[in-house]
């Protein structure tokens, strides 16, 4: 028999479809960070969380004024685990505290990325999360196989240069599909 499972999803978009019940993946673009036998780990990209990098920065160091730029750069809801948690997602190149090599990106979890950001000496392109997706060992692969979710290779111009709002039909539009199109009905013949 022919093993049906999806193979290591690193480096790949999940692409929620349309009949997605959950409401921390329901109309989202998940970059996966990482896909093994173990589970897998991912950071929603398209959904800001309302605060920007000056709120973040306000709590980590309150005796600075953050720069006014810090106030136009969003923060995004990266998934429903470790919400206080902080993920910095960029191109490699540059390494801080707590920099986690992932082939052409780099994931940064210290404090000192964002206080580069805001100096103007950090990443030229990022995608600051809180929190992030997590699944357990075959989670994902069960999702993948009741068609939860799309997937295609990551793209750093979706990640790092479009509009968020934007994200998640251009992930799509990778495979020639238009997510208002589908719909979650069954045809029978």
């Amino acid at each position: 028999m022919k093993d049906a499972s999806p193979s290591n999803l690193k480096h790949h978009f999940l692409i929620a479809m349309p009949h997605m019940g959950d409401p921390n993946f329901a109309q989202t673009v998940t970059y996966l960070v990482d896909h093994n036998d173990q589970g897998a780990m991912g950071l929603v990209i398209n959904r800001p969380s309302g605060l920007n990098l000056a709120d973040v920065l306000e709590q980590l160091s309150p005796e600075k004024e953050p720069p006014a730029l810090c106030q136009s750069l969003p923060i995004f809801t990266g998934g429903p685990v470790q919400t206080d948690r902080g993920f910095v997602l960029h191109p490699v190149g540059l390494n801080f505290q707590a920099t986690l090599d992932l082939g052409e990106l780099g994931l940064t979890t210290s404090q000192d990325v964002l206080f580069a950001i805001a100096a103007g000496t950090g990443p030229d392109k990022y995608l600051i999360t809180l929190g992030y997706a997590g699944w357990e060992a075959g989670q994902l692969e069960a999702e993948l196989a009741d068609n939860a979710w799309l997937t295609c290779p990551a793209d750093a111009g979706i990640l790092f240069d479009m509009p968020y709002d934007q994200r998640l039909d251009a992930a799509a539009a990778h495979l020639g599909v238009n997510l208002s199109l589908l719909t979650s009905q069954a045809g029978h013949a």
